[in-house]
């Protein structure tokens, strides 16, 4: 397979393994639980990188689907690469602001997103998936890095998200963003990705029984479903095209009558209302005509008023399969609103949020009703955003980790606008709270929930336990020693010395945050003892 080379990947290729493990304290102040944890909803304010090896121990394997919303690297986001790498040549890249007129700003983004995509695999359930959105300054090269990350063959597709219109009649006309798709096994994403249970879909149905027993005239029935619609709009979504409604339920027109590839049957059907003649597809009908006679019959063609429409076949909601399309429409200016809404104020705080209807679509296909959704670069909050109103809608237990720096850029730093509690633990808030004013109901009311808050701590080094200083609790260097013992996750069911039993072994730490105690310590043959008969195996 080709591989995609780069300056600094020699640097980085084995870099997520050397990233210390840090301690995950928690800010209560900032959360919305009574007691914070680790498997309540989490946000998680720091470096991404150190924020997602810190998580491994809780949530390796865990993790059922990642939306990530990296730096597109146009040249004028100002991000800057702190990665602690240790080489002159990467040390030399710190704490620089990584504009258009460096001449190695796509190494440096390819540097940035190597190891945390390791580590975001790590992470993923053998079921999971991970959406990327990216434009077309690291579109090319993403997808490169995924190939070598997760395998060309977990590649799932790439969703062409249409989201703006380019009026510049000059040059090609870019309207879009890309969402590239990979699984961690891609064998195993059938069970959910076959799935029809979109929530949408299901309060659709509900809607069609009831308009089914309370209208029996077909034209009231109608004009009461278009002016249902008309009123619900962005509900429908993704099902804005199921316009009409017959004894049969809901219903859209498709054109699978005719042929779009080569020359097809051709035969006069004659309109019901006018009595003439269809005007024929260009390249004739797909099927011959005792085909055609047989859909007639179960009235499954739909006719426009007269006979110069072309007539498609009627698909109904109760046949419809979800399938995430490759190609959808929504204004990205959706989420800009959005969090003006949210914030109450005139202006964003937070340039290009993506729509939380965006997220909250992909969810729909890639989760079930209690997955573990990750977003570690969180930005606004969006991801959160979204699984709180998915669960709000079909009941769902759904929980998020949002991982977001305090600062992006230097001015950030400077004038300590730490965006990840006022911007992105806010509009949590906010939303689980209820925003007043807002033009959704559920928005309106709040999406309920909880969340706790964490900050990096001090980082896991083996040194620290050499020379005393800063000694990490029992309870964080216990996680670290059973995680990378058993690369299982840690459950906290300790009784030291006893920390946790995994599928092969009991583990055991002896350890003491005292240095002076430490010296003393010693595995002698009463404590073996003691530890053999506290042990089953």
């Amino acid at each position: 397979m080709p591989t995609l080379h780069f300056k600094g990947k020699p640097l980085v290729q084995n870099h997520d393994l050397v990233v210390p493990f840090s301690e995950l304290e928690a800010v209560n102040s900032r959360g919305l639980s009574k007691a914070p944890s680790l498997h309540d909803n989490v946000i998680v304010e720091g470096d991404n990188l150190k924020a997602l090896k810190a998580l491994l121990p809780a949530y390796h394997g865990k993790v059922k689907c990642i939306y990530i919303d990296p730096p597109y690297n146009t040249g004028n986001e100002g991000w800057i690469y702190n990665d602690r790498v240790n080489s002159p040549m990467m040390r030399d890249w710190l704490g620089r602001t990584v504009d258009r007129d460096d001449l190695t700003r796509h190494d440096k983004w390819c540097c940035m997103m190597l190891p945390r995509l390791k580590l975001l695999r790590e992470l993923l359930t053998d079921d999971g998936a991970i959406f990327i959105s990216v434009d077309d300054n690291e579109v090319h090269h993403l997808r490169a890095l995924m190939d070598e990350v997760f395998g060309e063959e977990n590649w799932v597709g790439t969703v062409i998200w249409k989201n703006a219109t380019d009026n510049n009649p000059t040059n090609v006309a870019v309207e879009h963003e890309s969402i590239h798709v990979f699984a961690r096994r891609k064998e195993n994403l059938a069970p959910v990705w076959k799935s029809e249970g979109l929530a949408v879909k299901t309060k659709l149905e509900e809607l069609q029984a009831e308009f089914l027993k309370k209208f029996t005239d077909a034209e009231e029935r109608q004009k009461a479903f278009s002016e249902w619609l008309k009123e619900n709009k962005p509900f429908i979504w993704p099902f804005q095209d199921y316009k009409f409604i017959d004894d049969r339920g809901i219903y859209t027109g498709i054109r699978g009558v005719h042929n779009p590839g080569k020359e097809g049957y051709r035969y006069p059907v004659k309109h019901p209302r006018t009595k003439k003649p269809c005007v024929e597809p260009l390249m004739g009908y797909r099927f011959p005509k005792e085909t055609m006679d047989e859909l007639l019959a179960q009235d499954r063609i739909l006719f426009g008023k007269d006979n110069s429409k072309v007539i498609e076949l009627k698909a109904y909601l109760s046949d419809y399969k979800a399938k995430l399309a490759s190609v959808f429409e929504l204004d990205g200016r959706a989420g800009t609103n959005e969090l003006k809404e949210i914030f109450q104020r005139s202006s964003s705080p937070l340039r290009y949020p993506k729509p939380s209807a965006l997220l909250q679509h992909l969810l729909s296909f890639a989760t079930d009703t209690d997955s573990i959704i990750l977003d570690s670069f969180a930005g606004s909050g969006t991801t959160a955003h979204a699984v709180l109103a998915l669960n709000k809608e079909d009941g769902g237990n759904r929980r998020f980790i949002l991982c977001q720096m305090p600062f992006e850029t230097k001015e950030q730093e400077h004038n300590k606008e730490n965006i990840c509690e006022r911007i992105t633990a806010e509009r949590v808030r906010r939303v689980i709270k209820g925003v007043p004013g807002a033009k959704n109901e559920n928005l309106r009311a709040g999406l309920g929930g909880t969340f706790s808050y964490f900050r990096l701590g001090k980082e896991l080094r083996k040194q620290a336990i050499l020379d005393g200083k800063d000694l990490p609790s029992y309870e964080a260097l216990a996680g670290y020693v059973f995680f990378t013992a058993t690369g299982e996750e840690f459950q906290k069911n300790m009784n030291a010395p006893f920390i946790g039993t995994s599928r092969e072994r009991d583990v055991f730490l002896i350890y003491e945050q005292d240095i002076e105690k430490l010296k003393d310590m010693a595995l002698n043959l009463d404590l073996a003892r003691s530890i053999a008969k506290r042990s089953d195996r």
